[in-house]
């Protein structure tokens, strides 16, 4: 077989070519303002990544011509420093009975709808005595059963759904006497009404 000139071969090929592109013409159409935005970001992209790169490298020459200062940023805190200074608690200042401004007094941290989700309230340290976690003999069974005073609020709630009423009353009557935990006694005491409707 003779095979044609190279140039025509060529100009064979330039022709399928042609006749490819033409039937991709409509989807070219509709995806190239698609490809050129996109091609677009990609060169904005790019040349801002140079542009950081030239200034990291500009700031590695001052470090070296300048000296190297790192300073810990303002909100770089750690556990152990909070730990160090004492959280301060809002003071209440009682209001005049000649104020009538009409607000009232703010209610206990935890009293209320969301007593389960504030914190406790302060407690001056001289005055407390330290709470036993081991069961004594005229504590209610329940408590020794559950092993309640070992238990975080998300475990006590887990557990409570297989208690009855009886022994969600011993236990809330329990945590007042004992340690009087608002988030526990607001949820036992929750429960203990739902218990008996």
């Amino acid at each position: 077989m003779i095979r044609p000139p190279y140039a025509a071969r060529v100009a064979a090929g330039v022709v399928v070519t042609v006749l490819e592109e033409t039937r991709k013409l409509p989807t070219t159409a509709i995806t190239l303002p698609m490809t050129a935005v996109s091609q677009t970001l990609q060169t904005l992209m790019r040349f801002q990544q140079q542009i950081a790169e030239m200034a990291i490298k500009g700031d590695d020459v001052f470090d070296a011509l300048l000296g190297h200062n790192e300073e810990e940023p303002e909100w770089a805190t750690f556990d152990e420093d909070d730990d160090l200074t004492p959280p301060s608690a809002p003071t209440l200042v009682p209001s005049d009975d000649s104020d009538d401004s009409g607000e009232s007094a703010a209610p206990a941290a935890g009293a209320g709808r969301f007593a389960l989700y504030s914190s406790a309230p302060d407690i001056d340290t001289d005055d407390v005595q330290p709470v036993s976690t081991t069961p004594s003999d005229d504590d209610p069974e329940i408590v020794e059963l559950l092993d309640y005073n070992e238990l975080t609020l998300a475990q006590l709630r887990a557990k409570l759904k297989t208690v009855g009423l009886s022994e969600l009353q011993d236990l809330a009557a329990y945590e007042r006497s004992h340690r009087a935990r608002a988030p526990f006694l607001t949820m036992l005491d929750n429960r203990v009404t739902a218990a008996s409707k």
